[in-house]
């Protein structure tokens, strides 16, 4: 098993409700698909990035919870989908290498939100949403 296999969502289920097969991330997965189909998660002040290629189809979701490693002073990239600066990585990666192209890339952005009240030092939703936006 890669690193990649870890963390790629593993809860597929079909959905009534959408009546289509639908896949469920939790914080630091993502998943990618060709297929038209639902990806679903739950958000406070973490962040999903969902990112597609407007002409093929191929789409995906993560879900990461902090902008980046603050334990990690020198920006080196943190191998872990809990970080937004690894979770955008590997998601644009894996659709660009299942054929979408970076010029047909286009993405929506979900999460940010202040979910933790008299915690105002540090607003780590407002962090996620700063630095899903600059790295976009």
């Amino acid at each position: 098993m890669s690193i990649l296999d870890k963390h790629f969502a593993t809860n597929i289920y079909y959905d009534r409700g959408f009546d289509m097969d639908a896949a469920k991330i939790l914080p630091g997965e993502y998943y990618w698909t060709p297929k038209d189909m639902v990806i679903v998660t739950v958000l406070g002040s973490c962040v999903s990035a969902c990112i597609r290629d407007r002409v093929s189809g191929v789409g995906g979701m993560n879900h990461f919870m902090l902008p980046n490693d603050s334990s990690d002073p020198g920006g080196i990239l943190s191998a872990s989908m809990r970080y937004g600066t690894y979770a955008m990585e590997i998601l644009i990666n894996e659709l660009l290498k299942s054929g979408a192209r970076r010029e047909n890339l286009e993405a929506k952005v979900f999460g940010g939100g202040a979910v933790l009240q008299n915690f105002n030092t540090i607003n780590v939703g407002e962090r996620n949403a700063q630095f899903v936006r600059d790295y976009l």
